[in-house]
């Protein structure tokens, strides 16, 4: 290519840009006037003698010296990256100009000459002067857009410092709140909502948003209220969530508005207003299939719907009465009602060499393959090992594949129809029932667990599960309790009912109780009160554990007491301070484990920086005696972080450092922790990691990490995962532990032939379904 040339002086363009300084030409000195074209320099005279007009005796000649300046810097043009060229000309007379309005008369003239300077402040005023504001406001009220988007933009910073300054000295704010409603205004006619919202975040003003925005608009800032709520401060974020509330409700747009109830800290009052502003019948079905999927416990009132009938439809809707039946259509639509063999999904027949298991029944690989018929049937209400019909010549037989396990194989296996009939409530029950009354405690256990399983997230008004399960609570044996106390947790989790609530906390509460029995209640108030911040039931739990004895307190079991504690808060951010204090008195060996599971339970969801922050500190010590709550910290990180994208992605670079410094035990849990983090959400770079943890020479590294790669594939059928778990099931052919659990993640990845999922984010991933 030839060298550009220079643009020579004679053929000046509209928009020429004057030639490079002379320090090109080996002189070192300024540019010389003669460099310019002849335009420019027109142009620059042209200024020169209007800045000496300005400062002219008779206010005539001075009114028409300023007219004309204002005129060549509003029609002025300039490339994105250069300054325009009258402002460029005018900067040697910044000084001059302002020395002069200083001396000028109070009058129309100096608002004029403010106004000049004001802008003239935008490429030459010292930073954090905040002289372009200042002139803004000695000068003329007018409009503010006219001087371009830079200007305004400029101001719109300098008003949020010079809010701080005054806020901090008591100083009053009348002046600036009128210009920051010009400035919206302007904003949000250029479509710059954003700008318009960070403008009031910092003058703490949001309020103001609801009168400027209009049909055009207001989606596009909701969206940006929303979007950035996740990372504001308590209690700005709620406030921010409250504000679009506000305006969607303004604008009609009812669905977004309850998405955002939801979110909101008291969401029933909100739920209620969202249903009663409309008649729209159709519209209200689609709020309670929204509110079914939230999971929220709800009572369909005479206010939300008058007509009977109505109300019906709405609570049937509410409580997922019909869950079942739009899952099997669903399914029949798109043709995968045919039921799977646990063999569909191993695919043995595509690993090469070994064969994949011996032909020999053993209990284990039964209980296996119970796990993953459950998991790849879920919801489908047949299969081929539980469900199949009894033939007295066949062996596939419920009943003789229940008894190819052993014990607690039992259990998992009549619970596991609890999964394949997940909804079916009366189906579900009836097959149920018949286990009920066998003589083994194993099964009866599990048809126990079963029904909880069955009847979890459909309400109903005769409350069946509470009906049977109830019976069993107070039994001798402790799988049969077990059983119907877990059940009744997975049954009602949620719903905070007060029934539960005095049954369980009376097992909690006694001090016969076996310490199984007593910390599986914990857990199950933990679902059923999930997120209530229940004071009563925290005591019983923190009394519970309190009492425990030294030996105790050593079991791995007993963790699960703080994990229960930390359910009641969960999501629920400050509130959870007063019981982490009294957390810090108990025993040293669990005092340290609790604090950091309350932590990570109470902001989980809300990607708050500062707590992951601080759970990153505690996985940077290097402990002595055999301390556990390294691990909690460790998943507490991906539960606070899974909220949004940017700090999911942080968290992971974050677990790859703790992977290659942390001690054993952090190690431990990173696997897991990516799990959680990318639930049903295979991403690639995960992946990898997992896959390459899954040969890891730490057994419980690789066995976590096999699980996980089951958890971030879950109900997605993803080929990848599926292939790669292929492979580890021939790899750890001879390994039985890590085979189990190569089986578990390939039901996992099936889930429910790929319709479930495991994420508890909805709507956009906008909502947190506790």
């Amino acid at each position: 290519m030839a060298p550009p040339e220079h643009p020579t002086p004679t053929a000046p363009s509209e928009h020429s840009q004057p030639p490079p300084p002379a320090v090109a030409k080996g002189k070192g000195k300024k540019k010389d006037d003669d460099d310019l074209s002849e335009e420019d320099q027109a142009l620059k005279d042209q200024l020169d003698l209007y800045v000496l007009r300005s400062q002219d005796a008779d206010p005539g000649v001075q009114k028409l010296a300023l007219e004309s300046m204002r005129q060549e810097i509003r029609s002025a043009t300039s490339s994105m990256t250069s300054v325009p060229k009258p402002l460029k000309f005018l900067r040697p007379h910044y000084g001059t100009l302002k020395s002069y309005f200083e001396t000028m008369p109070e009058s129309e003239l100096k608002k004029y000459m403010a106004d000049i300077l004001s802008v003239l402040a935008l490429t030459m005023s010292i930073e954090g002067e905040r002289e372009s504001l200042k002139y803004r406001l000695l000068g003329s009220e007018g409009d503010i857009g006219s001087w371009g988007h830079e200007y305004v933009r400029n101001l719109a910073g300098e008003i949020a410092q010079e809010f701080q300054k005054r806020q901090d000295d008591d100083l009053p704010i009348d002046a600036l709140m009128e210009l920051v409603q010009q400035i919206i205004s302007f904003h949000m006619k250029h479509n710059a909502e954003p700008e318009a919202v960070d403008l009031l975040m910092e003058v703490e003003d949001l309020d103001l948003l609801v009168e400027h925005v209009d049909t055009t608009n207001y989606k596009r800032a909701c969206l940006y209220l929303t979007s950035s709520s996740k990372y504001l401060p308590a209690p700005d974020d709620m406030l921010a969530l409250d504000i679009a509330y506000t305006i969607y409700m303004k604008f009609g747009d009812l669905a977004s508005a309850l998405r955002i109830a939801l979110q909101l800290e008291k969401p029933m009052q909100y739920v209620k207003q969202v249903y009663t502003s409309t008649d729209d019948f159709l519209l209200k079905k689609q709020f309670s299939y929204i509110i079914a999927r939230h999971g929220l416990a709800m009572e369909i009132d005479d206010e939300i719907a008058a007509d009977d009938n109505d109300k019906e439809v709405l609570q049937e809707i509410v409580n997922n009465t019909k869950l079942s039946e739009g899952y099997l259509t669903l399914a029949r639509d798109i043709e995968v009602m045919e039921p799977k063999s646990p063999e569909d999904i191993y695919k043995v027949h595509l690993i090469d060499g070994r064969g994949a298991s011996s032909s020999l029944d053993s209990a284990r690989q039964n209980l296996a393959a119970t796990f993953v018929n459950a998991f790849v049937n879920a919801g489908f209400g047949q299969d081929k090992l539980m469900t199949a019909p009894s033939d007295s010549s066949s062996s596939g037989s419920s009943g003789n594949w229940l008894f190819k396990n052993k014990e607690h194989g039992k259990a998992s296996a009549a619970a596991s129809l609890g999964m394949i009939l997940l909804w079916d409530t009366d189906s579900g029950l009836a097959q149920l029932d018949k286990y009920l009354h066998s003589n083994d405690t194993h099964v009866v256990a599990g048809a126990l667990l079963g029904i909880g399983i069955v009847t979890c997230g459909v309400k109903n008004d005769c409350d069946p599960a509470l009906a049977i399960l109830m019976e069993y609570i107070g039994k001798d044996d402790s799988n049969i309790r077990i059983g119907a106390i877990l059940g009744l947790g997975i049954a009602y989790a949620g719903s905070q009912k007060e029934e539960l609530k005095m049954h369980l906390s009376a097992v909690l509460g006694d001090s016969q109780s076996p310490l199984e029995v007593l910390v599986f209640s914990a857990i199950a108030l933990g679902l059923v009160f999930v997120g209530s911040c229940n004071e009563e039931i925290a005591q019983s739990i923190i009394f519970a554990l309190m009492e425990r004895s030294e030996a105790e307190l050593a079991e791995p079991i007993i963790r699960l007491l703080p994990v229960a504690l930390g359910l009641l808060y969960l999501g629920k951010q400050e509130s959870v301070e007063a019981t982490a204090e009294v957390s810090k008195t108990f025993d040293e060996k669990i005092g340290k484990y609790c604090d950091v599971t309350l932590m990570s339970l109470a902001y989980a969801g809300t990607g708050n920086v500062l707590k992951v922050q601080k759970l990153l500190g505690i996985c940077s010590q290097h402990l002595e005696k055999g301390e556990t709550h390294q691990g909690p910290a460790v998943l507490g990180i991906a539960l606070i972080a899974m909220a949004e994208e940017l700090g999911a992605e942080m968290a992971v670079r974050s677990l790859e450092r703790l992977l290659q410094y942390g001690e054993q035990n952090i190690r431990r849990a990173v696997p897991l922790a990516l799990g959680i983090l990318c639930i049903s959400n295979p991403k690639v770079n995960v992946m990898d990691t997992l896959s390459r943890l899954s040969h890891d020479a730490d057994a419980d590294v690789s066995m976590a990490a096999i699980i996980s790669l089951g958890l971030i594939g879950a109900g997605t059928n993803n080929a990848r995962i599926a292939g790669m778990l292929r492979n580890l099931s021939s790899y750890y052919y001879k390994e039985a532990a890590h085979l189990f659990c190569v089986r578990i993640a390939q039901g996992l990845v099936h889930l429910g032939k790929g319709l479930l999922t495991l994420s508890p984010y909805h709507s956009d991933r906008f909502l947190l379904s506790p």
